[in-house]
């Protein structure tokens, strides 16, 4: 279902953001009983940035990544144990802002095998969350959110306890509306079109 439908990485590589810091998360999904999942992570509480918050495996680009694609790769292997070899690349998402941060977030979609294994990074990761993108779309509400003291309004996912909002929202309506999940235009499976190549 996603065929043709994203960004190819170069493209997405090529599009500006306004923000001081280029960085890149991958997307992971896979299909089990014919249904797409997308892998999250839970980062740890104790962090300085984006404590506790619910995002996709990812962090700013380094000097020796030659691409994003690279930096995404590199990231999720780090912070969840995805062997990079594993993944196939499907596209790109459209990039994204942090308001807070200031980063650029490149969002790449790779497709992986069911049933993992995760090794979660002791440094960054409280645990890995697994979800169905029917279940996220389901979970869609705008709610209050108390950030720093501060109440906001905005998008959210909620899914078994897990609130996803921010960049990461942004990024998961962005999948969704592509996919049709959770929209009236969605007619068939969401597995077709994602059987791995060669």
């Amino acid at each position: 279902m996603l065929n043709g439908v994203l960004l190819t990485p170069e493209t997405a590589g090529e599009l500006e953001v306004r923000s001081t810091t280029a960085a890149a998360v991958l997307v992971p999904l896979y299909v089990r009983d014919g249904e797409l999942h997308a892998v999250f992570t839970e980062r740890r509480h104790d962090l300085p940035r984006h404590a506790g918050e619910i995002s996709f495996p990812g962090g700013r680009r380094d000097p020796e990544d030659a691409t994003l694609t690279i930096t995404a790769l590199r990231e999720a292997h780090e912070e969840i144990g995805l062997d990079p070899d594993t993944v196939e690349i499907l596209g790109a998402l459209q990039p994204t802002p942090t308001i807070a941060t200031g980063y650029a977030i490149y969002p790449f979609v790779g497709l992986i095998g069911a049933d993992q294994t995760w090794t979660p990074s002791a440094g960054e990761v409280a645990a890995v969350i697994e979800l169905s993108l029917s279940d996220v779309a389901a979970g869609y509400a705008r709610r209050r959110l108390t950030r720093r003291g501060v109440a906001v309004r905005t998008d959210t996912y909620a899914v078994d306890g897990h609130v996803i909002w921010g960049a990461t929202a942004r990024i998961v309506a962005d999948l969704l509306d592509r996919a049709a999940i959770g929209s009236a235009s969605a007619s068939h499976s969401p597995a077709s079109g994602l059987a791995r190549r060669g």
